[in-house]
């Protein structure tokens, strides 16, 4: 198991996702600066978050556009798996892997608290099976309102493609999804953070368990690993 995770101009939070993988879980684990063409190999990519370029024009609108989301999208287009975290969640809507988008939450304030989620049974790598019903992540974002027309919310739970809802909706988001999948069910996108929920000092040590339902996909082996 090969984990790539890409870093951005502002990416902030790409140290966490390494440490998630290569750390949390002792897999091995490379950074992909954004401006390769290619993703070398790799079993999943990491869309880490924090403030791509300094989103000035709206978050994930430019990180887009960087020559690396080309290999994303031809990893994805194969099957392969992808992983986006708060901002690496927005980049993936901007750039059309995941449905909907990300707008400013309700109250128009940053939110940074730790979220009580409830667990959706969205496919045979992400469910109550594999995650219980209740975990908790924290978040730490001023956009993460999640969007999507009518049309797109019909098939996202008609399609089972909700990931997680939060229980206490802190940002206004439409149906309290705080994560969702894209059809296939190999790219995933959230903005709670499970690289900032597994060592013995966070909140919780439920991104572990987030981790390992990602890899489970291609790797169900992965489930019966000790923590």
């Amino acid at each position: 198991m090969k984990i790539a995770v890409l870093q951005f101009p502002g990416s902030n939070c790409d140290l966490d996702a390494f440490h998630l993988f290569a750390t949390g879980l002792g897999l091995p684990t490379r950074f992909v600066w954004h401006k390769e063409t290619r993703l070398g190999e790799a079993d999943l990519v990491v869309v880490p978050g924090g403030f791509s370029y300094g989103d000035y024009l709206r978050c994930g609108a430019i990180a887009r556009f960087s020559p690396v989301m080309g290999a994303v999208r031809d990893h994805a287009e194969k099957g392969g798996v992808i992983l986006g975290i708060c901002n690496g969640f927005q980049i993936l809507c901007e750039a059309g892997l995941l449905p909907g988008a990300l707008i400013r939450n309700s109250s128009l304030e940053f939110r940074c608290v730790t979220c009580d989620l409830a667990v959706e049974d969205a496919g045979p790598a992400f469910n109550t099976r594999s995650l219980g019903r209740r975990i908790r992540l924290p978040i730490a974002h001023g956009e993460g309102n999640y969007r999507i027309d009518a049309a797109g919310r019909e098939s996202l739970e008609t399609n089972h493609q909700v990931l997680l809802r939060y229980v206490d909706n802190p940002n206004g988001s439409q149906g309290s999804i705080a994560g969702v999948r894209n059809e296939e069910g190999n790219v995933f996108g959230m903005m709670p953070h499970p690289d900032r929920a597994f060592e013995r000092f966070h909140p919780s040590r439920d991104g572990i368990a987030v981790a390992r339902a990602v890899l489970s996909l291609r790797f169900p082996e992965i489930l019966k690993m000790s923590a």
